[in-house]
């Protein structure tokens, strides 16, 4: 508990400052984590000698990262230009003669999508309309800390009845609703002092659905983890693990909430 504790508060060091700073610092340490958190995944299905693909696998992060208004090479679109990435993939399985195999190629792809979509969103967020972004980054910080919270002391004092025990045997139902409804009540709270420009009964819905898809990520991290076997995605953060393990929440709930425009 002294090892995590200690942990927890130098990353907190490090992390809040860099939100606020913003600007070129935030994005360069999010290009940081980004890179990271991909390695991580993949580690875990054991294809680091493939060092062709994740240096490129690390170049389309980074494309994926850059801002919607990036002019790219030869004037590509950046769906373009990850598109160009996908047929490198494709054909290393047949230079590398099947040793980096289709499926191989596939998780790679699906890594590098799913790490650069929640990460270009955290940039996109801190980056966002008027200078209201620094306060949307921590609307969404305190009420997924808020679900993590109410979910441990609501499942150790309550938790009868297992959420997924074949993914994560010490999360409950009971653990889940908890964490929700105090994501509830610190999305309310946060909406009082720091006023969003919808009604209370949208923040309410809004926090509930970024309680339960950080919920959900948490879930898709651990099934990842139990699929490859092992404990965590990394050791970066003694007593914590990797990267993924503390942000794979973020991941799932900042896309949401630009897909539903809630930060428009």
């Amino acid at each position: 508990m002294k090892e995590r504790t200690i942990t927890a508060f130098l990353a907190f060091l490090i992390f809040i400052p860099a939100v606020v700073f913003g600007g070129i610092i935030f994005q360069l340490f999010v290009y940081l984590l980004a890179s990271i958190a991909l390695f991580e995944l993949i580690r875990m299905r054991q294809i680091g000698h493939y060092y062709t693909p994740a240096i490129f696998a690390l170049l389309a992060l980074w494309l994926l990262l850059l801002p919607e208004s990036s002019h790219l090479l030869l004037g590509m679109e950046k769906i373009e230009a990850f598109m160009i990435f996908v047929l490198f993939l494709l054909s290393y399985t047949v230079m590398a003669k099947n040793k980096f195999t289709f499926d191989d190629a596939g998780f790679v792809l699906l890594a590098v999508a799913y790490v650069g979509m929640g990460f270009f969103y955290l940039i996109d967020t801190r980056d966002g309309e008027a200078g209201a972004g620094l306060a949307h980054i921590f609307y969404v910080l305190v009420v997924i800390w808020a679900t993590d919270t109410g979910a441990y002391f609501c499942g150790r004092a309550f938790g009868k009845h297992k959420l997924w025990p074949k993914i994560s045997p010490n999360k409950t139902i009971e653990g889940a609703l908890g964490g929700i409804v105090l994501a509830v009540v610190i999305g309310m709270i946060f909406h009082i002092a720091f006023p969003f420009r919808y009604d209370m009964i949208i923040v309410i819905a809004v926090s509930i659905l970024v309680s339960v898809a950080g919920q959900a990520g948490d879930l898709v991290e651990s099934a990842f983890k139990r699929h490859y076997g092992v404990k965590d995605s990394g050791n970066l953060l003694p007593g914590h693990g990797g990267i993924l393990d503390r942000l794979d929440s973020l991941l799932f709930a900042l896309p949401l909430l630009h897909f539903i425009n809630f930060f428009t």
